[in-house]
């Protein structure tokens, strides 16, 4: 078969329904400034769905911070990958401040999150080594495991005894292939909000041989006394071997992170591919990154307000009768019953009658009949947008449980 010919034939579960979804329930365009409030379609929205945990995408010194750097450096400098002509100061700095944030020995810097998770995990393990993960893992590591020539065992999303089953099973094959064993997990998973059972996973550490590898996207800036992240917040930093952070979440930025031992930063510093052959990461998003960073030291009232917002839109929601499932992060995901076109309608109610934007997730990233409305709590938003959104989030629950979206189209819009 011709290759066309069977993109056009195959279009994937979700791509199939791109004419009808295409700018609305898919690639949607927000405009304004980023925050709370922003335009869709003309009109001003409530806006739960933007990367931007601490509110330092329109904090005024990191703007400030962000134009003086394009204007001194533009986005050319550095020309070239770190090892040959891209390396800079302001490079290792930044480095060197992630090291001392996320108390790990040494950091290498990547130009995205997803793009650390894969590279590393590529890097890092051969055919004689063994991957154990998480179920629930996000893409970024699946896309990671895929690449891996050896063995890989899943374990049901944190579930301890089935960890430790599949690490009894990767020990009994290490010692035939001579290899080593690599867990891999997250800090927050970011479709449920729960933690990862990190402090228990690491206690496994005592009848097993392993390292731990943990991608913390959604814990930087945002977990722990110091927002450290998520090892921090459990009291189990020094027992994650290689820690992984991206600047897309609560710097609000573009790039990513691995933090670990001396040695083993320096060993992906040479043998990382996507590092060795890519132009480093710009100027200007490096500055942009120190501004952030010290930010989230010298302004923890920041992630206060964060957790004020956190808690007072799950504690209602629950209160009010909403099941939000385990979350014990701010990642607040609301499930509902319903079908597919239930949903549909639902969204478009939400957003055109309610004027409130969240992301909706349907089959096939759910079971069918699952409805999951993912909430994303930031620092600037405010008890009256909490208040407002739980009212209409009663408002449309009555009306999905009635049945009134089972029409094909809502009369209203």
């Amino acid at each position: 078969m011709d290759l066309f010919e069977k993109i056009r034939a195959n279009r994937g579960p979700i791509g199939q329904h791109a004419k009808e979804s295409h700018g609305y329930f898919t690639f949607p365009k927000l405009e304004g400034e980023i925050g709370p409030h922003m335009v869709f379609r003309g009109k001003k929205r409530l806006n739960w769905s933007l990367n931007n945990y601490l509110g330092l995408a329109n904090h005024p010194e990191v703007r400030k911070a962000d134009a003086d750097a394009a204007a001194q450096y533009g986005f050319a400098l550095p020309m070239g990958a770190r090892m040959m002509s891209g390396n800079s100061n302001q490079h290792e700095q930044l480095e060197a401040e992630l090291s001392a944030f996320v108390q790990k020995e040494d950091t290498i810097l990547c130009n995205f999150g997803y793009q650390a998770m894969v590279s590393a995990i590529d890097c890092l393990v051969d055919r004689h080594d063994v991957i154990v993960y998480d179920a629930e893992s996000h893409a970024c590591i699946l896309d990671g495991v895929r690449l891996h020539m050896g063995k890989r065992y899943v374990f049901a999303h944190n579930d301890i005894e089935s960890c430790e089953k599949q690490l009894q099973r990767a020990t009994k094959l290490v010692e035939n292939t001579g290899g080593a064993i690599l867990v891999i997990t997250e800090g927050v998973f970011g479709m449920s909000g729960n933690q990862g059972k990190l402090k228990e996973i690491v206690a496994l550490k005592k009848k097993y041989k392993f390292r731990l590898f943990v991608d913390d996207a959604h814990g930087i800036g945002t977990m722990g006394a110091t927002g450290g992240g998520t090892g921090q917040a459990q009291g189990c930093q020094d027992g994650i071997d290689i820690y992984v952070g991206t600047f897309a979440k609560s710097f609000a930025l573009i790039g990513g992170f691995i933090s670990s031992d001396e040695q083993v930063v320096e060993y992906l510093r040479y043998n990382m591919r996507s590092q060795i052959f890519a132009k480093a990461l710009p100027m200007p998003l490096v500055v942009g990154a120190l501004k952030r960073i010290e930010l989230m030291r010298t302004q923890p009232q920041l992630k206060d307000k964060l957790w004020e917002i956190t808690n007072a839109l799950q504690s209602g929601l629950k209160e009010a009768g909403f099941n939000i499932g385990t979350t014990n992060s701010p990642v607040t995901p609301v499930y509902m019953n319903g079908s597919i076109p239930e949903s549909t309608n639902l969204i478009l109610d939400l957003r055109e009658n309610y004027d409130i934007f969240c992301s909706m997730v349907v089959y096939p990233v759910v079971p069918k009949g699952v409805i999951i409305l993912r909430l994303i709590p930031t620092a600037v938003h405010t008890l009256e947008d909490v208040k407002y959104t739980i009212d209409a989030f009663s408002k449309i629950y009555h009306k999905l449980t009635s049945g009134q979206y089972m029409s094909e189209k809502i009369a209203a819009i």
